[in-house]
């Protein structure tokens, strides 16, 4: 939408005369096909995790997080309980419907229901989410609660502007990018210039369609290989 003008021929921005401040995020599962997301319990979800994490050899993924690595259990463990003491950020494990346990974790935070934008972050895939529709089904449940369910009308990604890995994954998943912000902050004794990235409300239904259409069983072949990439997929859900 454009912007409107005041009387004075100034622009100013379109008028929300029915918005309504929004409600948290409630802490009850999202199920979806391959995977579902649990609000993050350490005493259940800690064990698995750990287990999970250590196929992290090299602990690269930890490397753009301002914690861990965790080489006990009883550190990672520590850690959880910690952070779950607060509900922002809020911490959901990815659960693999198929093992049934927990093999990453992602969550919302920066929740500002008043205006109705919330952030994804602390998103962490150990290794034996990859190259399966996993993460990308955990990534659609968390935008789908957030647009469909609360109704919010802004869905943030931000990481390290370093982090390629990152930057490509939030344009593959439908996110625009808005900018850098230059020594936004400092963690693990270096810089950090941090990449914004957003979907807003109006895009929200074209990007919706993208993922349903890339998730269909019907998009993988008998070895699991996808037929049509997400990224074709939103860009072109960009385009409408």
């Amino acid at each position: 939408m454009k912007d409107h003008k005041n009387k004075l021929g100034q622009a100013i921005g379109f008028p929300l005369p029915d918005w309504q401040p929004k409600s948290l995020p409630p802490k009850t599962p999202m199920p979806g096909r391959y995977c579902r997301l649990e609000h993050l319990e350490p005493k259940l979800h800690a064990p698995a995790l750990f287990e999970a994490y250590s196929h992290d050899t090299e602990n690269r993924g930890w490397t753009y997080l301002p914690y861990g690595p965790f080489e006990e259990f009883e550190g990672l463990a520590d850690w959880l309980n910690n952070v779950l003491k607060a509900d922002d950020p809020l911490f959901h494990a990815i659960v693999d419907l198929e093992t049934r346990d927990a093999v990453g974790v992602a969550s919302y935070l920066r929740i500002d229901p008043p205006i109705g934008v919330i952030e994804v972050g602390h998103i962490h895939f150990s290794p034996l989410m990859k190259q399966t529709p996993i993460a990308t089904e955990a990534m659609f449940l968390m935008m789908q609660r957030a647009f469909d369910e609360l109704g919010y009308r802004r869905y943030e990604w931000k990481c390290d502007n370093a982090n390629e890995a990152s930057k490509k994954a939030a344009e593959r998943l439908g996110f625009q990018f808005e900018g850098v912000f230059r020594q936004a902050t400092i963690y693990k004794n270096r810089n950090r210039d941090t990449a914004w990235f957003s979907i807003i409300d109006t895009e929200w239904p074209a990007i919706k369609q993208a993922f349903e259409t890339w998730l269909e069983p019907l998009n993988f072949d008998g070895r699991g290989v996808q037929k049509t990439s997400l990224s074709n997929l939103t860009a072109a859900a960009r385009k409408v």
